[in-house]
């Protein structure tokens, strides 16, 4: 068994379980990954790739302490140590007081019968009655006169004689220290968890800022390898772990393992003999203890593997969340997702197995304790080697001892998740990156020229190394020159950028900078001299200006004033081409962009990050695709602006759209990691070779002279006709919307207050009102704590039949305390008959020690029976939260996932984060729970039906403990409340920054986001600093009421028994039950922030589940349409748009066009004018605020949704893939199981499947997180491949072959030409070459349509278009 476990490791996306749940999952030896290349090369690639194996342990967790933490530590620990001997010091004033109840009951001068060789006799002086009399009518007994024989009766005939008098006054002595004992455990209770709270957060937000520290400087091929989705489960949720494991759960075991050792220290003073004979049952506990919390380890190790790589799962399909509903996947990726949960699920339930083990046994050994006590004890008393007061303390000093590792054991849990947890971070933690952005060695040269070369470099992908990318490459760029690299996808362009940024090490040669090895340089200084602009922009969460000055970082303009700043940010703007459009949005610079940049364009975005990059004025600029997002008019003033910015400085530049490049100094020609030819734009072409059929390739048609000609003496039928209408109405609507777009101008320039009144003044459609309420419903509707309690019983309705027999057998392991009262009672009424009747007190002992034991094994019994199926239940329901949450959100609207606190990272981290608080509550806590309330609910009863009036005042105490722990809970679930947002914000954060580590590397913001970070944390722990405090204060208090209660109970008890209204029996039955049953209570309370994290989290889970969007993907209503009758008209009425994220900011203007059944249509037009947001309305992922989208004639918001988006496929701008194999990527795109026959045929129709067929792997080829593994190029085409797989009605094509080269997009364009027939294709292009054989061509401008036509029909207006294509044609350099 252990052998087999051993085999099996954490699932990751590359071995994901599909079906069977049972299967054995391996991961990928990375020793045999790279045998098969020479040992220099596999050293090289191993170093990039291996993860240190860490076993952390309790004291690791502890490794960011300073010296001032380590004081404050000490004192929390020496109060834990020293509330922790309260427990023991109570015993001997228990035991002195049993001793004084027992010899007072020993001679009772008020019965007539006393214990005498085992049988009751008359109270004797030679067998009569001495001077009996009656008084009153009632039979009394009263010596007279006891002294004027010579002798004191009570005294001299009653050794150990107490009278009422100075039974009284010594019971109140020993009360006394039952109150400076509460008094002290408030304090130190205070003390320890105050200390143990509050440096539990700051050393858990030093591991987090350590291990997101260690993140950002970890080279690249880590995170080919590891999902930033894994990285926010990390940061968000095994952080949380950790603090768990290093806070108030250290000050509960610190104080519990203080009472086991001074419990038995006390034992063994007070009698060695009797506490030997017990130490054998705490050596058994201990041992069961050790051997189980290893199991726990293991299991919740593998379980937390599981989580990880399904949070990672989880990132990626978020992050893609358009792609999703697009192509209706989100059902079969929560699927793919649960089975990673079902993984963790197994070993969660094994884990909670072992909790139960352990936890019975422990009870087995405290009821054990017990038995054996009474056994020994009353034989030690028998032969009067032991007082009564020696044998109850050591049997409560044991059994205080041995309790108190069965109150460890629960929170042994949270230690083992803490270490497991930290095993995992620490990995990452003590990783020696390859490639260390941290370091401060290296030269930093005092001038820097700009000569690159590469020389004879030889390089292999860490995560493809079946593929040589380079090989013995060598190219030199002379210092201020423009380099342009052109070829293939694949060829090894944005290899040679990932090389010069020092992405990856070179497996032979070198790369050099004036001639200097860049490996001797320092990293960050290489870093700051070189500016690059990605293919896929990448945004930080915050305005533009800050995004832009993230390009200063590094440079001498870094430490310059605000004013000047800001100077250098709208120059580099203007440089752009940005200024115009920023200064159009509500803040100017000061605009938010939204996670990713959302909020903006991808020509928009692309700007700003070219903005960002010139900026800080670098010597050497990196465009990696620069300006595939942009549109022909702002590429070409960027371009301009670009050809500008890099003169003086060493420009390389990678393109497929070659009219960007034909101004380079040398163009490079590039085909499978080897240089083809290279020369000038027009040398090239003078060579007709390779370049020169690129070029050919993408030239648009020069014959348009000759065609305007023609044109204009030509009759316009059919097509003209149509492109005529729709420009009329499209004036039309221009007209009817000058007098809003004339307000709309003035809105934007005015202030903040005039925005209001304008948006105040404009009607909203009933659906944008709609959401506005959801909105406000989401952020302000709570529930109550009955709605909470009755949310999560449904939630576990599968599992009831389960949960009934936990809390059956739990209920029987609360009745276990009511029973010790009972049987203690006895036991002490036994001990009256010593020393008179030993062998009557043995008798009842022995009856009474073997009825303990009875208990010890039914507790252990249950025990084991509640946590382990509580465990299965709360694993069960743990699965069910995250899978439904994940479906839930998936479910969502595309305007929830623009909100500010819903990005990617946040419903990660939310996934993650309040599932396990939910886990916090199940398995050993719920059992402990119920076992407390079970406790409490049977022990008061018992108490009032055996001595009511005694047993209501004892009772009465309870509740006021109760009281003080449920609002320490109810502090907590406030706090919690509090903290969920900045914990959120911190955990976002942190996932964006480790989402677009090359795009921080490369800006070296690797300081300034660790200083925010730092900011984040540190406000937070200061925020619940004063929560704290006050919830320590009030646990204090419910800790030291269980003395105060002792307190009570003796003093007012005893004025019973002195009267002898109460037997010992009738006593100690309720003192047992009932102290003890409020000891249970407090234990309870030990579990305050467990339940409250849950309550909070179950009410966050509630609000997700009970969401309704606006547009349901879930909705089965609506009209569902007839294959046979889809024809794929398409028709946008008078549409009026504007994103819920943004109301002031119009988007469409009153929009009409129409586009017939079949029709290949192309949207073109600068960003920002509304091309995307058509294709949005067209996918259903927003509602108009007016207007109608019509598909065939039908409103599309009357249609079933999931019905109706089966008709249309969607190829975005930038290419979303799973983590997954190829097969699998492609399967997504089809809602019907799909042949063989059929992905081969649409991967040849993309121009993918002769390189799919190239892989290792063929079509089983892993892609990588996100689709890492492949280029740019062969991402589009799989994507492609995904969406022709849908055979759909409605193409939608948004910017799909913007990232291919000439080559491919040539053959994929024929492709999409062909597929296109049959078919209605709607295409936005700014490539316009790969739309001229459009059948109509839509001119956006201002969110409506400027202009119609064919490509000819628009080059005759000599319009807008026109000057478009003017700008894009290729033509030789004169």
């Amino acid at each position: 068994m252990a052998s087999e476990e051993t085999a099996k490791a954490p699932p990751t996306q590359n071995t994901p379980l599909i079906g069977n749940e049972q299967t054995s999952v391996t991961t990928v030896d990375v020793q045999d990954e790279y045998s098969f290349l020479p040992a220099a090369d596999a050293a090289i690639l191993r170093k990039q790739v291996q993860i240190p194996d860490i076993n952390a342990s309790f004291f690791s967790m502890f490794r960011y302490v300073t010296t001032y933490d380590s004081v404050l530590l000490t004192i929390a620990f020496a109060a834990g140590i020293l509330e922790g001997c309260a427990k023991p010091a109570m015993t001997l004033v228990f035991g002195q007081l049993s001793q004084v109840f027992t010899n007072y009951f020993r001679y009772n001068p008020y019965d007539n019968q006393i214990f005498f060789n085992g049988t009751y006799t008359d109270m004797f002086f030679n067998g009569t009655y001495f001077n009996g009399t009656f008084y009153n009518g009632t039979e009394s007994w009263t010596p007279y006169n006891s002294t004027e024989y010579g002798f004191d009766y009570y005294k001299d005939f009653m050794e150990n004689y107490i009278s009422p008098e100075e039974f009284q006054r010594t019971v109140n002595y020993y009360v006394l220290y039952f109150v400076y004992l509460a008094i002290a455990d408030v304090v130190l209770s205070y003390i320890m968890m105050s200390i143990f709270i509050d440096r539990g957060e700051i050393l858990s937000s030093r591991i987090r800022e350590n291990y997101l520290k260690s993140t950002l400087k970890q080279n690249i091929a880590y995170f080919d390898r590891l999902g930033s989705g894994e990285v926010t489960t990390r940061i968000s949720s095994d952080t949380l772990l950790i603090q768990d494991a290093i806070s108030e759960k250290v000050g509960f075991i610190v104080s519990n393992v203080s009472t086991f050792f001074f419990s038995f220290a006390l034992g063994f003073v007070r009698g060695y003999k009797l506490t030997f004979i017990m130490v054998s049952v705490a050596v058994f506990i201990l041992l069961t203890f050790f051997l189980s919390s290893g199991r726990m380890t293991k299991y919740y190790k593998l379980a937390l593997g599981g989580v990880s790589t399904g949070g990672t799962l989880a990132e990626e399909v978020l992050a893609s969340v358009r792609n999703v509903q697009a192509f209706s996947m989100q059902d079969r990726l929560s699927l793919k997702y649960d089975k990673f949960l079902a993984y963790s699920e197994k070993y969660a339930v094994k884990a909670g197995l072992a909790a139960g083990v352990m936890t019975g046994t422990m009870w087995l050994g405290v009821f054990s304790n017990d038995s054996l006590a009474f056994w020994q004890g009353s034989h030690f008393l028998a032969r009067d080697e032991l007082s009564v007061a020696s044998v109850i303390t050591i049997l409560m000093a044991m059994v205080q001892g041995t309790y108190a590792i069965a109150n460890i054991s629960p929170h042994v849990r949270s230690i083992t998740n803490g270490t497991a947890a930290a095993s995992k971070i620490f990995q990452t933690i003590d990783r020696v990156s390859s490639i260390d952005s941290s370091l401060e060695t290296g030269t930093r040269l005092e001038n820097v020229n700009g000569d690159i070369e590469l020389r004879d470099v030889r390089f292999i992908y860490p995560s493809r190394p079946n593929v040589t990318v380079l090989d013995h490459y060598n190219l030199k760029i002379k210092a201020g020159s423009t380099v342009a690299l052109v070829g293939a996808s694949g060829s090894g362009k944005s290899t040679i950028v990932g090389l010069l940024e020092r992405f990856y090490p070179t497996l032979a040669g070198e790369v050099l900078l004036d001639g200097h090895n860049i490996e001797s340089l320092n990293l960050t200084w290489l870093r700051s001299q070189i500016a690059l602009v990605s293919q896929e922009p990448t945004l930080f969460a915050c305005s533009v200006y800050e995004n832009i000055i993230q390009g200063l970082i590094g440079s001498k303009y870094e430490d310059v004033s605000d004013i000047e700043k800001r100077a250098l940010v709208i120059e580099a703007c203007k440089q752009a081409n940005a200024l115009d459009f920023i200064n159009t949005l509500p803040n100017g610079l000061d605009t938010d962009v939204g996670e990713r940049g959302f909020l903006m364009s991808g020509g928009q975005k692309q700007r700003i990050a070219i903005a960002r990059a010139i900026v800080g004025n670098p010597k050497i600029l990196l465009l990696d695709e620069a300006t595939s997002a942009l549109d022909t008019k702002s590429e070409g003033i960027v371009q301009e602006a670009l050809d500008r910015a890099s003169k003086n400085r060493t420009t390389i530049v990678i393109a497929h759209r070659l009219s960007t490049i034909k101004d380079a100094n040398c163009i490079v020609v590039m085909q499978k990691g080897k240089i083809l030819e290279m020369g000038t734009h027009n040398e090239l072409l003078e060579k007709q070779g390779p370049y020169f059929e690129l070029v050919k390739a993408q030239k648009i048609n020069q014959q348009k002279e000759e065609m305007i000609a023609e044109l204009k003496n030509r009759t316009h039928h059919t097509a003209e006709s149509s492109a005529t209408s729709e420009t009329a109405s499209s004036s039309s609507a221009s007209i009817d919307e000058k007098e809003v777009e004339e307000k709309d101008a003035v809105v934007v320039s005015e202030k903040e207050h005039l925005l209001k009144l304008h948006k105040t003044k404009t009607g909203k459609s009933v659906s944008s009102m709609q959401l506005g309420e959801i909105v406000d419903d989401e952020v302000e509707k709570d529930y109550s704590f009955g709605e909470t309690v009755g949310f999560i019983l449904d939630l576990a309705r599968p599992e009831v039949k389960y949960n009934l027999a936990g809390a059956f057998f739990s209920g029987i392991l609360g009745l276990s305390y009511p029973s010790l009262g009972l049987f203690y009672g006895r036991c002490l009424e036994a001990f009256r008959s010593y020393p008179q009747d030993r062998e009557f007190m043995l008798h009842e002992v022995s009856i009474f020690a073997g009825l303990f034991f009875m208990i010890a094994v039914v507790s252990f019994i249950s025990s084991i029976a509640s946590l382990s199926l509580f465990a299965f239940t709360g694993q069960k329901l743990v699965r069910r939260i995250r899978f439904l949450s994940l479906r839930q959100i998936l479910r969502m609207d595309i305007s929830f996932f623009d909100r500010d606190e819903n990005t990617t990272g946040a419903l990660t981290a939310t996934l993650s984060r309040d599932a396990q608080a939910i886990d916090g509550l199940s398995g050993t806590t719920l059992g402990q729970l119920l076992s407390s309330v079970m406790i409490i609910a049977s022990s008061i009863p018992l108490s009032i039906i055996i001595s009511w009036n005694f047993g209501l005042v004892i009772s009465a105490t309870v509740p006021i403990m109760l009281c003080a722990g449920f609002y320490r809970f109810y502090i907590l679930a406030q706090f919690n409340r509090r903290a969920h947002a900045s914990h959120l914000s911190s955990a976002q954060f942190a996932c964006e920054a480790a989402s677009s580590i090359r795009t921080v590397a490369t800006l070296t913001r690797e300081k300034e986001i660790l200083d925010h970070y730092h900011v984040e944390l540190d406000a937070l722990i200061k925020q619940n600093r004063p929560a704290t405090h006050y919830s320590a204060f009030l646990f204090g208090i419910a800790q030291g009421l269980v003395y105060f209660i002792l307190a009570l109970a003796f003093w007012y008890g005893s004025r019973f028994l002195r009267l002898r209204e109460y037997t010992l029996f009738q006593f100690y039955v309720t003192l047992m039950a009932v102290v003890f049953g409020a000891q249970s209570a407090g234990i309870m309370f030990s579990y305050a922030s467990d339940m409250g994290r849950a309550y909070q989290a179950t009410k966050n889970i509630k609000r997700l589940l009970e969401t309704k969007p606006v547009v349901d993907a879930w909705s089965q209503e609506g009209e569902e349409l007839d294959v046979s009758e889809v024809k794929g008209q398409v028709e946008f009425k008078n549409v009026h748009f504007r994103y819920p994220t943004r109301p002031q900011v119009p988007v469409l203007r009153g929009l009409n066009l129409t586009i017939k059944p079949g029709q290949f249509v192309a949207l073109v037009g600068s960003s920002g004018c509304g091309k995307s947001t058509t294709i949005g309305l067209m996918e259903r992922f927003y509602q108009p605020l007016s207007g109608q989208v019509l598909l065939d004639g039908k409103d599309i918001s009357k249609l079933n949704i999931n019905e109706y988006r089966k008709y249309i496929a969607l190829v975005s701008q930038e290419p979303t893939l799973y983590d997954g194999t190829v097969r699998e990527n492609i399967e997504l795109g089809s809602t019907v199981p799909v042949t063989e026959e059929q992905i081969h045929a649409v991967c040849k129709q993309a121009n993918i499947h002769d390189f799919i067929m190239s892989l290792p792997d063929g079509y089983e080829t892993t892609v990588g997180s996100k689709g890492s593994l492949l280029s740019g190029g062969q991402k589009q085409r799989v994507a492609i491949a995904r969406a022709l797989i849908r055979e759909p009605t409605i193409l939608l094509l948004d910017e799909a072959t913007s990232a291919l080269d000439s080559e491919s997009e040539k053959v994929v364009q024929a492709a999409l030409d062909a597929a296109a027939k049959g078919r209605t294709t709607i295409s936005i292009a700014h490539r316009l070459s790969t739309i001229q054989k459009a059948d109509v061509i839509f001119v956006f401008e201002n969110g409506k349509i400027l202009e119609a036509g064919t490509h000819q029909e628009l080059l005759a207006n000599r319009s807008k278009y026109y000057e478009l294509v003017q700008m894009q044609a290729l033509e030789a350099t004169n």
